[in-house]
Parts: C-alpha cells; sequence; structure tokens
C-alpha cells in the first residue's frame, strides 16, 4: 500500500498516532504554527529558562507588583504599627449637636466631625478610615446631647503609633477640643462596653433653688445652708434602682432597660462665679438614658421651688405617667468614666496600664476653668436659659395620673424631642 493509500484509511487515527508513525515529517508543509505564547506561558518559560535565581525571580514576582499599589493609593511607605488605644477627650459642646457624628449629615456638625479630621490630617488614620469609622473600630463611652460638655469623655480606636500624636492632632484641633491623653489597651477593647459607670455634674446658677414667689431672675439669691439640706435629700432619693421611664421617651415602664443603677447623687457647696452665685450636681450611675439626668435634675428643681410635691418623686417609678420637666442641656457636662473591672483585670498585667487617668488630672481641672466654666456662666448670662426655662414650670401638670395600660406588644410612645443623649443610649 502507497503513502497516499495509507494516509487515506488511517488519516481518522491521525492525532493518536502522531506524525512519525505515518511517516510524516515534522516540517511537512501541512504542519500547523504553533500557538502564540499568552503571559502567562512567557511567565512560566521566564521561571524555566535561565535556572540561575530562577525560583528567587518567581517569588518577587508578586510583592513588587503589592508595593506598586500600596504607594499608588497614597498609604506610607514605611510601615507603621496600628494599636488599639483609648484617648482621654475634654470639649465644650457649645455650638455642637452632640458628640456622634452624623456621616453624611453636613448640615449639624458633631464632636467628632472635627475628632475625625483631625485624625486624618495628622496622619494616625487613612482616608478612608474617616469615611466609616468602623474601619478603625471606633467607638465612644457615651454620648453627649446638643450643647452638653465633657471633661473625661473616653473613645478607643486603632492609629498608626506616630511620633508626637498627640501634638500632631491637637494642632488640627480648636482649642475648645483637646486630647489629653492617650493609652494602649487590650485589641478587644470597646470604650462603651467595658465602661462600668459614668459620672456627670450639672452645673446651675443656685436662684434655680429659690422658692417660686421670688422673681426668677434674681441674681442676688444665695443659697442657704437650709435649702443645700433639702436638695441633698431629695438627690439623695435618686440611689439605688429605679424605673425611669418617666425620665426618658419611648420607654415603656415594663421594659427592663428602663431599670437604671445610681451609685450617687449630691449638691455641692455654691460659689460664685462673675457676681453670680452657682452649685454643681453631681451624679454617678451605670448608665443614662437620652435626657434622664436633666429631667432628674427638673424634678428636684421643681419640688424645692414649690410647683410639685414630693411624693411626685416616688410616684415616677411607677407604672403612672408623670409629666416631668427636662432642665436646660447648657449645664451638663461627661466628667469621668470608670473602668474598674478591666483595670483589676488588666491594670496590673505588665503590658497595659489602668485607665484612671491620675497623671492627667490637672490638665482636665485647667481645661474645665478655661473652656466649660467660662462657657456656662458667659451663656446663662447673656442667654438666660435656666431663667427662661423656670417661667415654664408652672404649666406642669405634676398631679397627673395617667396609667400606662397599653399592653407590652404595643408600639412605644414617639419622643417628645430629638434623640440625642445626655450619655449612652439603648
Amino acid at each position: 500500500m502507497g503513502a497516499p493509500s495509507l494516509r487515506r484509511v488511517c488519516a481518522p487515527w491521525a492525532p493518536l498516532l502522531g506524525q512519525r508513525l505515518l511517516g510524516l515529517s515534522p516540517m511537512a508543509g501541512n504542519a500547523k504554527t504553533p500557538a502564540p505564547v499568552g503571559p502567562r506561558q512567557a511567565q512560566d518559560k521566564k521561571a524555566r529558562c535561565g535556572w540561575q535565581g530562577g525560583a528567587r525571580i518567581w517569588e518577587e514576582t508578586e510583592p513588587q507588583t503589592k508595593k506598586l499599589k500600596s504607594c499608588g493609593d497614597g498609604e506610607p511607605q514605611r510601615k507603621l504599627p496600628k494599636r488599639k488605644i483609648v484617648l482621654l477627650m475634654a470639649y465644650s459642646g457649645k455650638g455642637y449637636h452632640g458628640m456622634q457624628r452624623n456621616v453624611g449629615s453636613s448640615q449639624f456638625k458633631t464632636i467628632e466631625d472635627d475628632l475625625v479630621s483631625a485624625l486624618v490630617r495628622a496622619g494616625c488614620i487613612p482616608e478612608s478610615h474617616g469615611e466609616d469609622m468602623r474601619k478603625m473600630s471606633f467607638q465612644r463611652c457615651a454620648r453627649t446631647d446638643k450643647g452638653v460638655s465633657a471633661a473625661g469623655q473616653v473613645v478607643s480606636l486603632k492609629v498608626w503609633l506616630i511620633d508626637d500624636i498627640l501634638a500632631k492632632i491637637n494642632s488640627h484641633l480648636p482649642s475648645h477640643i483637646r486630647i489629653l491623653g492617650l493609652k494602649r489597651v487590650t485589641g478587644g477593647f470597646n470604650s462603651k462596653n467595658r465602661c462600668d459607670a459614668r459620672t456627670y455634674f450639672y452645673m446651675l446658677p443656685t436662684f434655680a433653688f429659690a422658692h417660686k414667689d421670688r422673681d426668677v431672675q434674681d441674681e442676688t439669691y444665695r443659697l442657704s445652708a437650709e435649702t443645700l439640706r433639702q436638695v441633698n435629700r431629695l438627690l439623695a432619693c435618686y440611689k439605688g434602682t429605679h424605673n425611669f421611664h418617666n425620665f426618658t421617651s419611648q420607654k415603656w415602664p415594663w421594659e427592663p432597660s428602663a431599670q437604671r443603677y445610681i451609685l450617687d447623687m449630691f449638691c455641692e457647696e455654691p460659689f460664685e462665679r462673675d457676681g453670680m452665685e452657682f452649685a454643681v450636681i453631681k451624679v454617678k450611675g451605670q448608665s443614662f438614658m437620652t435626657h434622664q439626668i436633666r429631667k432628674m435634675v427638673g424634678l428636684a428643681v421643681a419640688i424645692v421651688k414649690g410647683y410639685a410635691p414630693e411624693a411626685v418623686l416616688e410616684r415616677s417609678w411607677g407604672e403612672a405617667k408623670v409629666d416631668v420637666p427636662k432642665a436646660p442641656g447648657l449645664g451638663l457636662v461627661l466628667e469621668r468614666v470608670h473602668f474598674e473591672k478591666y483595670n483589676r483585670r488588666f491594670g496590673n498585667d505588665g503590658l497595659h496600664e489602668p485607665l484612671d487617668w491620675a497623671r492627667e488630672e490637672a490638665e482636665v481641672a485647667a481645661f474645665k476653668e478655661q473652656h466649660i466654666y467660662p462657657t456656662i456662666v458667659s451663656t446663662e448670662r447673656h442667654e438666660r436659659s435656666m431663667a427662661q426655662w423656670l417661667t415654664t414650670l408652672p404649666v406642669h401638670d405634676f398631679s397627673a395620673t395617667a396609667q400606662a395600660t397599653a399592653s407590652p406588644g404595643a408600639k412605644a410612645p414617639s419622643p417628645q424631642e430629638g434623640s440625642e443623649g445626655d450619655g449612652d443610649s439603648d
């Protein structure tokens, strides 16, 4: 059988037999041209041929691409350590709509807007983390209301530990917002969840305690020792666990979260500022609901002035709906947050410091004297927020005893005002 006949018979088996078995030359005219070499084949060939350092060339290909990408993203060429820290903050809240940032809303400026901007500009966090605060595991101890100040706010977050970090952050903050301290914490630390208690103080002119028959704007009024004892007797009634559903909004009396534990509450000795007498009420509790502290102060003032009977205090903790007045937000200040359990477990482990801020107390006191107290005094003198609020007390009906008769599955009542909180809200 000749070659042409053999080629016709065996043509279907050509792919299996191969060209050499059929007597065909590899260089025959009907041979197909080699397929073009793609990038992957070229990379494999580069790794095979020239074995000298071939493996090293293969390993370095990817890292080189990553380095170019990171440089293009604008990230630091020198990799900085990223650590979980807490910052001790002090700020005057006048002109701000609270502490918590409202991403995408430029209409209402908050303290966190200025803080995040300073962190980005100081080089502590990338710009993308400023846009999405969850990327830096940001958490505050307490949300403060519109106009409320703080002398001891604590926030936790992850940052690049750059040199002179506090000085650089503060250089991009206004003078009425300061970072006073920084400490390393455990990787899973959350400032809100780890906080055992919060201490606030409320600074108010003492004429707020004058009897209702007296002029509400009488700046010559001076708090007597007898009235101060009455105030402290009433404030001591708040201590312990009570149902504070009447001291906030959107809470039914049977909700477990309406139960709050107050560790201490008292009024300090009065003092004078710019010819006006002021007093400071301090309250320490595990946590506070929206407007709770301001309503606690408001009801105590209404009782001392003679607008409400003392019995209304006990009645406000029952199921009855009681009309509780809310004092102005101007004098409310977050003074300190407490981490007793964290300090007992990690404060002396040799790796972390206790979160007590003893070394920063002098700076905290100086900030209060320079920014918080003067703001409260001057604003009260010019805007008379307390004097104007006192004129609204006769409108409240403290004898109302409407029962909360709705079923537990009913929809919660709508809030009377906005959702800003004195402290942390559930």
